[in-house]
């Protein structure tokens, strides 16, 4: 892999800096920046020593490890690999016979506002339950089972559950399409998929088992041996007879004990599919012992957990933050979460800030793109503004997904958390597992914008393409200098593609993030300014342009040629814009507006509805190199409407630039 230039240049300034109160700082867990530099003083001078402390204090181990990491064969590092434990036992039922095993596990609520509560003895039961059901189906430790299932309680069920026997799941988003079902049912080798008849959201019903069953359909998955169905609505779905089977029928009967097992700290929890630069998607594998304990220390140290907290993180399982954020890490924590099943603006824009309010949730945690839309709603209706909410229960809140903007961080500080509440600004990526850089409520002083500082035994840096640190002030390549707990193993099936992507040699072997960063000249904090590479990252979630474009182009009937990039969008952080190539002549006016609109549609049926560009523009060809390589650089330059400065002495066609600039 060749690194993209480090030459990034901030134009930020950000000046407003807010401390912590006094009463927050002496609550905290990591109480102040002395606290803070102890800790990471203390894995500065004995780093395997700092992680292992950790791991024997936070996680319950049937098998004690006694090597630490293994870094023999770099970049497949191994952590407490002759341990064993069980994530599912972690969660659920080290919690017996505490305190916690009757605290509220889960406070679900439905996409029409009925709540139903479980607890942590409850939420044992049901997993322990749906454990047996599936080893009863023959499913066992190894196997791969591919999780397509709404934002339910039984999500989370079916997660635990595969943990607890050993299983590897793979969930996949509920709004993805047939096709990338039947592609990481695949590539996966799945046994089985857990799905619902159909979803609710924002007041409909979409179908869930239609999509398996046509995903299935399409060949290759000849693995599968079982589709279980929850019954999330009424409504009939299809049903093959010797294959299909409803998730209460083979429940029915089963034993609420299921005795965990116990695996290899390295056994593999889950793999989750990520967008890359090239078409196919990336299998990013994870660890049990390792990502665990990160997902379950993260939960203490970012959110400063109370025993009294109510947590609420709005990411979809679907998501690495809806792994680490939902099914694991609160729940190890013992902490008590809300689950919600629909939308934010459903059935108006206030239904977070009523939320929040009808629940009494004290820890939010939410995407920019989320907020963003927001303070739309509430810019255009006073009505869903969040003053006419009692949200004096918060007392922090989070960012995740993509960095956040200085003024919708004052707005969401302001009118949601009152001017009284941090906010801790998570940089992390479903490779990491769990938080990286993020402000600690408790210590660090906050900067609109920034992610400030890395967290105690995280080693991350800001280099130039040959891996040597820039330094603060200046913008370059984002990079982490040390192994650390939860860090990905490898892609599944792949582990060229990991080396690759991942370690490049010309950095030194560090881990390459794929994002630009910058530190200030004055505190060092960091503030990540995009991804340096062909990946999209639109409300938070990351997609490959190659993805898009592959899909573009395998509407063979109609286009040629297309490439994909991005421009910054005030909603979604970033948008799609596609320069599309057709078979035909180029089209203007309404009969570009009428294939726009089809490629969309074919584009959201190829990878799903977040796919689809925002903007299509038609040319009689793209801007390429004599050797015919596509000048993506000038693209980006002409979806954001900039002027072209950029040297084009080596187009082959520079007149097509005058061409796609126009709004056709």
């Amino acid at each position: 892999m060749s690194t993209p230039s480090s030459s990034i240049e901030s134009t930020l300034v950000e000046n407003r800096v807010f401390e912590p109160s006094e009463a927050i700082r002496k609550a905290a867990r990591i109480s102040g920046m002395e606290a803070y530099n102890a800790l990471c003083a203390e894995a500065e001078k004995d780093f395997e020593g700092f992680w292992a402390q950790r791991a024997r204090e936070t996680l319950t181990w049937s098998k004690p490890f006694t090597k630490v990491l293994d870094e023999s064969n770099k970049p497949f590092y191994k952590w407490f690999e002759d341990g064993e434990l069980n994530a599912s036992f972690n969660c659920l039922d080290r919690h017996m016979g505490t305190p916690v095993e009757n605290k509220t596990a889960i406070i679900f609520e439905a996409d029409g506002g009925e709540v139903t509560k479980v607890t942590y003895k409850e939420l044992l039961a049901k997993v322990s339950q749906f454990a047996n059901a599936l080893k009863a189906r023959g499913v066992k430790k190894g196997d791969r089972v591919v999780i397509y299932m709404p934002m339910t309680i039984e999500g989370v069920v079916a997660m635990q559950a595969c943990a607890r026997i050993g299983a590897t799941h793979s969930v996949v988003f509920g709004g993805f399409s047939a096709k990338a079902l039947q592609e990481r049912i695949q590539d996966a080798g799945a046994v089985a998929v857990i799905t619902a008849n159909y979803q609710l959201r924002g007041g409909k019903e979409l179908p869930l088992k239609s999509i398996v069953d046509e995903g299935i359909a399409m060949g290759g998955c000849d693995t599968i041996k079982d589709v279980i169905v929850f019954q999330r609505t009424p409504t009939a779905c299809n049903m093959v007879a010797g294959r299909d089977s409803f998730m209460h029928d083979v429940m029915e009967g089963q034993s609420t004990d299921c005795p965990a097992e116990m695996v290899s700290a390295e056994h593999p929890l889950f793999v989750l599919y990520t967008s890359g630069s090239t078409g196919k998607p990336k299998g990013v594998q994870h660890s049990t012992g390792g990502y665990l304990l990160w997902a379950n220390l993260t939960m203490n140290w970012t959110f400063d957990l109370k025993d009294n907290d109510v947590f609420w993180c709005t990411a979809d399982i679907g998501w690495i933050t809806g792994h680490s954020y939902v099914a694991y890490g609160p729940l190890a924590a013992g902490a008590t979460q809300i689950v919600f099943e629909g939308v934010p603006t459903y059935p108006n824009a206030g239904r977070f800030w009523q939320m929040i309010e009808k629940h009494k949730c004290t820890i939010f945690y939410t995407a920019p793109t989320a907020i963003r839309s927001l303070i739309k709603a509430a810019e255009g209706d006073e009505k869903v503004h969040p003053k006419n909410w009692d949200l004096t229960s918060l007392r922090l809140m989070g960012s995740v997904g993509e960095p956040i903007n200085p003024e919708a961080w004052m707005w969401y500080y302001k009118h949601v958390g009152g001017e009284r509440c941090p906010i801790v600004d998570t940089f992390w990526q479903t490779e990491t597992g769990g938080h990286m850089i993020t402000p600690l409520p408790g210590a660090t002083p906050l900067v609109p914008g920034s992610c400030t500082l890395p967290l105690p035994g995280i080693t991350t840096a800001i280099v130039d393409e040959t891996g040597n640190d820039v330094p603060n002030g200046a913008g370059g390549i984002l990079v982490v200098k040390k192994p650390w707990p939860s860090m990905i193993r490898t892609i599944w099936g792949d582990p060229e593609r990991f080396k690759k992507s991942y370690f490049p040699e010309e950095l030194k072997g560090y881990y390459l993030a794929g994002d630009g960063a910058v530190r200030s000249a004055d505190r060092g904090y960091f503030r990540i300014t995009g991804r340096i590479d062909d990946v999209l990252n639109v409300s938070g979630h990351r997609m490959g342009t190659m993805e898009i474009e592959s899909a573009l182009v395998g509407k063979t009937d109609l286009v040629a040629e297309a490439a994909v990039v991005g421009r910054p969008d005030d909603l979604t952080g970033e948008a799609i814009v596609a320069f599309v190539v057709l078979k035909r002549s180029r089209p203007t006016g309404d009969e570009a507006k009428a294939i726009a609109k089809e490629l969309r549609d074919w584009v959201g049926k190829e990878i799903g509805p977040i796919a689809k560009p925002k903007d299509i523009r038609f040319g009689d060809n793209l801007p390429k190199t004599r050797s015919g390589k596509i000048m993506r650089r000038l693209l980006r330059s002409i979806a954001k409407g900039e002027a072209i400065t950029q040297d084009t002495s080596t187009l082959e066609n520079p007149a097509i630039l005058d061409q796609l600039s126009e709004n056709n």
